[in-house]
């Protein structure tokens, strides 16, 4: 059996005054400081829209966006809002409840961004 670091065995994950812990720094993630830091991974910048099944309802999914995270949340709150449906930002895409890719692609060129549809 291989032995393990002391330090890398006993270190701190979640307390019950601060909530969850950062692995990196050990703070608080509240406080945490690395992930502030971190640089976020920006897409490819060739935005495809697609139409995914999620548990039987249509989703459409735009991804590929060369934004950081504040600038995707900002623009799929737009582009829910123009669509009239519901959604989310999750793993660098934005989602947004039903079939709505012509239309999502309409809006992202009026802005000068290149989409295209992907996945038929």
């Amino acid at each position: 059996m291989a032995q393990h670091d002391a330090k890398d065995s006993s270190r701190l994950v979640y307390s019950t005054a601060s909530g969850r812990m950062c692995p990196e720094c050990g703070k608080s993630s509240a406080q945490c400081i690395c992930r502030k830091k971190a640089p976020v991974a920006a897409g490819s910048g060739k935005v495809r829209i697609m139409r995914e099944m999620r548990s039987g309802k249509s989703v459409t999914v735009i991804r590929g966006m060369a934004l950081d995270a504040d600038a995707l949340t900002v623009l799929g709150k737009q582009l829910r809002t123009a669509c009239g449906a519901g959604g989310t930002v999750k793993d660098g895409a934005i989602e947004v409840q039903g079939d709505h890719c012509d239309k999502v692609i309409a809006l992202l060129q009026a802005r000068n961004i290149p989409a295209k549809r992907a996945g038929g």
